[in-house]
């Protein structure tokens, strides 16, 4: 199957801010929860239009754990409602978009038989929920099994373990497929498009948004029947907007990652410890020829569109992981640390500890009309857009129309083998290879000890709205993201080609550069002294 090149062009899409002088529904906000809004609302058949003020997925929705999972903590805490969803659309995922989800293996290992009796009663629960979405059956192993599977592991004391299924996925990646899906079925969506204001008519109903592009520094006002607030962790700035005296909506917690190198988790199977000192679960899975491990639970009195992780996360991590691998890591093993923000839909009363905060999404909607969606996570995106929709007909007094999400399948939709060369790129793939043809030199390393090739930069700017070295290097690539050093090393040919196809002179890829590096250096960690 081959792809068919869109339009997603920025000045193409920029041009129907002047074409429209009415849109069905703005969503302001491009992560996760905008994006599959996005999808639904195009697909519906309504005017749909999105505005993210930085890129698309910089913020929480490209720093997860990078699992589509039901949740095994939540089954834990006798959430059973949230898990089933999610579990469900764990499975839709996989059916829409197998280019980016596959299933993985993870395996808990246990230290006591209590513990291991425990986990295997709930993961077969978990089995169970899943039903015809099921991504395989949960086995008990023995300890020589567990040994088997995972050398790394620490042996001393253990009796044996579980084997369970979930899914795992690239988040930034299936960000830019949703967004280009939403425009193949005729939405328009743009970054770096701040929203700097609300419209209102004389009835205090809010009837579109004030926007500035942040590239050109024109102001937009735009028209809507309605506008939807799905700005994750900054959804109380817009609300703010409607209402100065509107009090705080959501909480975050900050969640880390390190990332290590291959060696210190061989195989694929994921590792999952169910209970950290902190009470939260820790994740050591590979992912992109690395160990991605984490997170923490970080409670934030403030949000950062570049959050930075701390030393005592940074060596939560570490220390945790090396309870459980033969070879404890140390800062200088972490090839990439990153910080994300979760938008946590706060409790009616009192505070709380984060990880007791509902995960799941909330829809508020004001006097003003305006929708607000918060909370969730990303296996149950196209549900969270299926219900924001929904509301949207009601309170945009929108023609109904039916959701058709379950069945459709996200653009790069391919039954392709996971790992292969280009693979993320699903049915696109093809068209680099096509570039790669008509100029040969585009077949050249981006890099060294490293796949990507320069093509895949071209293909960024002219196919997926990539503007900035940042742009390729952190959510086009996940270069930032794995081995900080060596996206530094390749931020100048990065720019270069970006230059190339912008039409941007040598001072644009010297401040690109320089900028990025700045950047980078908050995703290395140093050894304290």
């Amino acid at each position: 199957m081959i792809g068919n090149i869109i339009s997603f062009k920025r000045e193409e899409h920029l041009l129907e801010l002047d074409r429209t002088n009415l849109w069905d529904i703005i969503i302001i906000g491009g992560g996760a929860t905008g994006l599959g809004t996005a999808v639904d609302a195009a697909s519906r058949g309504y005017k749909t239009l999105l505005l993210e003020q930085e890129d698309f997925a910089k913020g929480t929705s490209s720093r997860s754990t990078k699992l589509v999972h039901g949740g095994v903590r939540y089954l834990a805490q006798g959430n059973i409602g949230l898990v089933y969803e999610a579990l469900r659309e764990r499975g839709l995922l996989l059916q829409n978009a197998p280019h980016l989800v596959k299933k993985q293996s993870f395996i808990i290992p246990c230290y006591s038989w209590f513990d291991k009796l425990k986990y295997l009663l709930g993961l077969k629960m978990y089995d169970w929920l899943a039903g015809k979405y099921s991504f395989g059956k949960s086995v008990s192993l023995s300890r020589d099994e567990v040994i088997g599977a995972i050398n790394e592991i620490e042996a001393k004391g253990l009796k044996g373990g579980i084997k369970y299924w979930d899914g795992q996925f690239d988040d930034a990646r299936l960000a830019i497929n949703l967004a280009q899906t939403s425009a193949q079925q005729g939405g328009v969506l743009l970054n770096y498009i701040k929203v700097t204001g609300l419209l209102k008519n004389r009835d205090n109903k809010i009837s579109g948004v004030i926007a500035r592009d942040k590239e050109t520094g024109r102001t937009y006002n735009l028209n809507a029947k309605v506008v939807i607030n799905a700005t994750g962790v900054f959804v109380d700035k817009i609300l703010q907007m409607d209402s100065a005296a509107q009090k705080p909506l959501v909480k975050s917690s900050q969640g880390v990652h390190v990332v290590l190198a291959k060696s210190f988790l061989h195989g694929d199977n994921a590792v999952m410890i169910p209970k950290t000192s902190d009470g939260r679960v820790l994740f050591a899975v590979p992912w992109h020829d690395h160990v991605l491990v984490g997170t923490t639970d970080t409670q934030l009195d403030s949000h950062s569109i570049e959050p930075v992780a701390l030393d005592e996360e940074i060596d939560f991590i570490l220390k945790t992981a090396g309870q459980y691998l033969i070879k404890a890591p140390t800062r200088a093993d972490v090839l990439s640390v990153f910080a994300g923000l979760r938008p946590l839909a706060a409790p009616d009363k009192g505070t709380g500890a984060t990880k007791e905060i509902s995960r799941s999404h909330k829809l508020i909607v004001n006097n003003s009309g305006l929708i607000t969606v918060t909370g969730g996570k990303w296996t149950t995106y196209r549900k969270m857009a299926e219900d924001t929709v929904g509301q949207a007909i009601k309170t945009g007094d929108l023609a109904a129309k039916p959701c058709v999400t379950r069945d459709l399948k996200i653009h790069g939709y391919i039954n392709g083998k996971w790992g292969e060369n280009l693979a993320v790129y699903g049915s696109d793939a093809l068209l680099i290879n096509k570039l790669i043809e008509a100029q040969p030199r585009l077949g050249d390393l981006l890099i060294e000890n490293y796949t990507y090739l320069q093509a895949e930069v071209i293909w960024h700017v002219s196919y997926e709205m990539a503007r900035t070295v940042e742009d390729v290097l952190a959510r086009r690539l996940r270069l930032l993201f794995l081995e900080a050093d060596a996206a530094i090393s390749a931020a100048p040919i990065v720019a270069r080609l970006m230059a190339g196809e912008l039409n941007y002179d040598r001072a644009w890829e010297e401040a690109q550069v320089k900028n990025f590096n700045l950047l980078a250096g908050k995703y290395l960690t140093k050894p304290i002294s």
